[in-house]
């Protein structure tokens, strides 16, 4: 029974959360929702804090586990190229194609992690962190890999812009069913994700360009040395 009465606060409060966002949400309100007095709620979590971390928790170790598995076989591919494509594909599928309560993804998670992220709370940010930035890292020193010169600073930011549009594609997809007059389903999650990994494709090969063109520049360059006649 107090098992089944878990399972149900943790699903309310994902629920309220995605909603209203978490600093807006109270233990009484997620205890409302879930049918139960706070001190249920007090008795398996202990604080706010400790419910969103296990909300997290449930939710993120099974992609994670699955987007490391899939870089795994990426970082085996020899072409930088294939490579790159393959490490796109393994950070964006696992986000799509989970979409149960428990493994790891869904439009609700995706949007409570939009939502907690944009309103800077400290313990959601502190959470967040423990969550994803590991694995983030994981996937930004691959990266690298296949686009030899690029600056850390273009990695960061770009790894940033893939996680903005993946999160928008998840949550509204039907802006793109609207914007296409129904030509486009947004829906379309084979779709989404080939659009997704092909943009993102394009935008970190380009480091790579501009680091050849750099390197190509400074060894044009005249040395400073004179010659002696």
């Amino acid at each position: 029974m107090r098992a089944n009465v878990k399972e149900i606060l943790l699903r309310n409060a994902a629920m309220l959360f995605s909603r209203s966002g978490y600093n807006a949400v109270s233990l009484r309100d997620v205890a409302k929702a879930a049918g139960v007095n706070v001190g249920s709620l007090t008795y398996h979590f202990g604080s706010k804090a400790n419910l969103l971390r296990e909300i997290y928790e449930r939710h993120t170790h099974p992609m994670n586990a699955r987007r490391l598995e899939l870089l795994g076989e990426a970082r085996r591919i020899s072409d930088p190229d294939e490579r790159l494509m393959a490490i796109l594909r393994a950070y964006v599928v696992p986000a799509f194609v989970s979409s149960s309560d428990g493994d790891g993804g869904g439009a609700e998670f995706t949007r409570m992690r939009a939502v907690l992220s944009a309103e800077g709370n400290p313990d959601a940010q502190a959470i967040i962190a423990d969550a994803f930035d590991q694995t983030s890292r994981t996937f930004i020193e691959a990266l690298a890999e296949c686009v030899p010169g690029a600056s850390l600073e273009s990695l960061v930011w770009r790894s940033q812009f893939l996680l903005g549009g993946l999160y928008y594609a998840l949550i509204n997809p039907e802006r793109i069913t609207r914007l296409s007059n129904g030509a486009v389903d947004g829906n379309d999650r084979d779709a989404a994700i080939e659009h997704l990994v092909e943009a993102t494709y394009a935008s970190f090969r380009s480091l790579s360009e501009t680091a050849s063109v750099v390197a190509a520049a400074d060894n044009t360059k005249p040395s400073g040395k004179r010659v002696s006649e």
